[in-house]
């Protein structure tokens, strides 16, 4: 028995069973969404492959993306300081490798036939992936190992892992569906007063807003309009790896069809805000969106979204919704909890990375914040 993997940059290269062994378990990992990453992918980043052989027999794949910071405003807000922070940021990181997907939270950068390998023998691997990667790709500044679930960390103790920092930043929030919520009023009948009169509250202020799930012709039609509404909120965020390319969203439509979808809301027949969600088999992805700053403020554009999210998980019968890690406290309010997750990091400069603990926590924008509890 013995295993050996392969590198590939393009997605017509990967083998004809790629799908049925890794991309239908999961569709981050689907060819069809490694299509759009590669046809419209954020400037500053490269995507690669890696397929994983048993005795010649396709047993696992993984994601891996090259991150290059020296063009791109990292932190934002146009302070001093932050000006400070992307000096030394690219000075200390100016290319990154990240096992895993940066435009994702969670665990989606590599999947394995468990009846063809144990866990044991996956970490193994994914280490002799990222060292193939650094000699056959390029080397770069920092090797990221990206978002694991808190029952991996058990897996990264070895000597390999060694010269590696676990950091861990925001968690992930998750909202499990109960299955006696059958209908929205269920949900929301399980809510304390309190947060069952501020959601009515804001179904209010949403009077006049018209929503509607947009199809590709629409998008194609608001490219433009999406585009500004969704920098609104990347530009407002403290730190930012990367910023969407304008065709992503009908990128995203013409290839995962009706595994992705976006809802619109229109006033006065003006696009204002729209949020975006990936179907993972029983999992809803909450994914980008963007909002007319001002009316976000009054019209809760973003709660509205939030509970409408909810509700579309329950018309249509899905698990759980996985709304990543950001917004924690107002996610917190519709009932999402928070899974930490972690990751490795290491710097290629010896030197460096004997204070990657210190230097990482200078460089990592910190976010306080109250987990509200709005069930009964």
């Amino acid at each position: 028995m013995s295993y050996n993997l392969k590198i590939y940059n393009r997605v017509s290269d990967l083998p004809l069973q790629w799908n049925a062994v890794i991309g239908n378990q999961n569709i981050m990992l689907s060819k069809e969404y490694f299509q759009v990453l590669e046809s419209s992918r954020p400037d500053n980043m490269e995507c690669f492959y890696v397929g994983f052989f048993k005795d010649n027999e396709l047993i696992g794949g993984a994601l891996f993306q090259y991150l290059n910071f020296q063009n791109h405003a990292t932190f934002q807000k146009n302070e001093v300081w932050c000006n400070i922070r992307n000096f030394f940021g690219r000075k200390f990181s100016k290319d990154v490798m990240v096992l895993g997907n940066n435009m994702l939270t969670g665990q989606n950068g590599f999947y394995f036939d468990s009846s063809q390998i144990t866990l044991e023998q996956v970490i193994l691997l994914l280490d002799k992936a990222v060292q193939k990667m650094q000699k056959e790709i390029r080397k770069t500044s920092l090797i990221i190992y990206k978002d694991y679930q808190s029952n991996f960390v058990n897996y990264f103790q070895g000597k390999s892992h060694q010269s590696y920092f676990r950091f861990s930043v925001q968690p992930n929030m998750m909202l499990k569906l109960k299955e006696n919520w059958t209908v929205f009023e269920d949900y929301l009948n399980d809510f304390s007063k309190k947060y069952r009169t501020r959601a009515r509250s804001a179904r209010k202020k949403f009077e006049g807003i018209e929503k509607c799930e947009m199809n590709f012709d629409d998008i194609k039609k608001h490219q433009k309009e999406m585009t500004i509404l969704y920098q609104n909120v990347a530009e407002n965020a403290p730190f930012n790896t990367f910023f969407l390319a304008e065709n992503h969203f009908k990128s995203m439509k013409e290839n995962l069809n009706q595994n992705f979808k976006i809802f619109g809301y229109f006033l006065d027949q003006k696009l204002i805000g729209f949020y975006t969600l990936i179907l993972n088999d029983k999992d809803i992805d909450t994914y980008f969106l963007g909002y007319d700053k001002e009316l976000q403020k009054e019209n809760q554009l973003y709660l509205n979204m939030l509970l409408d999210i909810v509700e579309f998980s329950i018309n249509n019968k899905f698990k759980r919704i996985i709304f990543g890690r950001t917004a924690l406290e107002i996610k917190s309010t519709i009932g999402a909890e928070p899974i930490e997750i972690f990751g490795l990091i290491k710097h290629n400069n010896i030197l460096l990375n004997r204070f990657m603990g210190k230097i990482f926590s200078s460089l990592n924008p910190k976010s306080e914040w109250i987990q509200r509890r709005p069930f009964k």
